[in-house]
């Protein structure tokens, strides 16, 4: 296993072992290593060592955060090398007194053994240890073999279905590793309560599967086989019994189309920072919720009118659940009913390329970024029988929107409310009408300089 530990990681290991503690690399980190993954996040268990002189032994390292109240984590942050910060925990009990995944007590135990310590894991491929000094791993759980086999495994069948969490991570573990589930750990999954999960733990675990898995298909499979898509995405289960037009959608119903398209997004989003990655695939995911309700039998064709904008309604409701809203301040939530309102745009725009004028790009890249309905149409595009439809279409627009220098973002507003205040306008709603008529003819292309701005705003106010 090639495991590099960054310098300022070793430093804190030889702390904590010259202070008496027996330090070990787990969970992830271990996984990913042996996997041949790049490894970017670090938890450290040690064994032996008092809290309080852990967190003595850890402050000459870097900068520590306790947290947590019965049982302490301590966030070491200010390592060169290291992004971020490294969780040092000691070992621990986990207990179930009550409901849900925050009903687990949680007590601190230095003296716990290394199989009794990683049996509250959650599966055994997460349960491995490293011992920094010899470089050997701990694997009391027969974590190796389960890799070996791709298979994903419950490390205890009874404290597994405790925490109701951990079926969600096994949807998007073994679709990011593509592993197979045990057949014991997949019935504990699809028996579990996911209802009593506030709704920002169940979307870390599907945003996980959206941004994580090459196939994303794997986890949704997962939720449906397992019976979860009434507690997860209820606007989902209506999908498999959604026919389509055999001409337009030779896979079949709208789950299969949905399905194949998330794969072909996920291909589409590496140079994507996070927030719009995940705009990206939370649009593709909901791209035909509109289906189920508009899809009729005419005319000798299955067809789904108006299938845009039925969708926005079941993708509201779908990230109110998930409480979706902003993220890293960028309006998340806008533009994906944005990019489901419009994934149909770049194929009826080059139906009519011959009519299309500049203001109509301008005026959708006001809605939703060009550059990921570009991405998520392509994916609706491809999301089919392979070979059989092209992407020109949206090749096309997104050439015609970079042409305009609009691919990531609507034309800047030439005149502004100063620009107004200057002309002798007193501040009020006025301002804002004025504003929005003389946007209006920027984007058509008849305003391209502040003079012609300030003339148009002068028109407006004349009328």
């Amino acid at each position: 296993m090639d495991l590099e530990i960054p310098p300022a990681l070793r430093r804190l290991l030889d702390a904590v072992a010259v202070a008496g503690g027996r330090p070990y690399v787990v969970g992830g980190a271990v996984r990913d290593a042996l996997l041949g993954l790049p490894v970017k996040d670090f938890d450290v268990e040690v064994f032996g060592l008092h809290p309080d002189r852990l967190k003595t032994a850890l402050q000459s390292i870097g900068d520590v955060n306790a947290v947590g109240e019965a049982f302490t984590v301590y966030k070491v942050a200010g390592l060169e090398g290291v992004d971020g910060s490294i969780d040092v925990s000691i070992p621990r009990r986990d207990s179930k007194v009550g409901p849900g995944h925050r009903g687990i007590a949680v007590a601190g135990d230095p003296d716990l053994s290394l199989e009794e310590a990683s049996r509250r894991r959650d599966f055994t491929i997460n349960a491995l240890l490293l011992d920094p000094a010899t470089g050997a791993i701990a694997d009391p759980h027969g974590g190796q073999a389960d890799l070996a086999a791709r298979r994903l495994r419950a490390v205890d069948a009874r404290s597994f279905g405790e925490d109701p969490l951990r079926a969600l991570r096994a949807v998007q573990l073994a679709a990011r590793f593509e592993l197979t589930v045990d057949a014991d750990t997949a019935r504990l999954c699809s028996s579990m309560a996911l209802a009593e999960l506030p709704a920002e733990r169940v979307f870390g675990e599907v945003e996980k599967l959206l941004l994580k898995a090459r196939r994303p298909s794997i986890g949704l499979r997962l939720l449906r086989e397992w019976g979860m898509l009434p507690a997860v995405a209820p606007e989902m289960i209506p999908l498999p019994d959604t026919p389509q037009e055999p001409e337009w959608h030779p896979e079949g119903d709208v789950w299969t189309h949905t399905l194949l398209a998330m794969d072909e997004a996920a291909k589409q989003i590496a140079d994507l920072d996070r927030p719009r990655a995940l705009a990206v695939m939370l649009g593709t995911l909901c791209h035909d919720l509109g289906k189920p309700a508009t899809t009729r039998f005419e005319e000798g064709r299955l067809r789904s009118k108006g299938h845009e904008e039925g969708g926005l309604e079941p993708t509201r409701t779908l990230l109110d659940r998930w409480n979706v809203h902003t993220l890293l301040g960028y309006d998340l939530r806008g533009q994906v009913l944005a990019l489901v309102g419009n994934h149909l745009k770049p194929y009826q725009l080059y139906k009519d390329r011959e009519l299309v004028t500049d203001g109509a790009i301008r005026r959708l890249s006001a809605k939703c970024e060009p550059i990921l309905l570009h991405r998520v149409a392509r994916a609706d595009c491809l999301g089919r029988s392979p070979g059989q439809f092209s992407t020109e279409p949206m090749d096309w627009f997104l050439r015609r929107a970079e042409e305009l220098d609009v691919a990531e973002h609507p034309p800047e507003p030439i005149l502004r409310g100063r620009d107004l205040l200057a002309l002798g306008l007193s501040p009020g709603p006025e301002i804002g009408r004025i504003l929005r008529a003389v946007y209006e003819r920027q984007l058509d292309g008849a305003v391209t300089t502040i003079e012609e701005a300030r003339a148009e705003a002068r028109r407006v106010l004349a009328l």
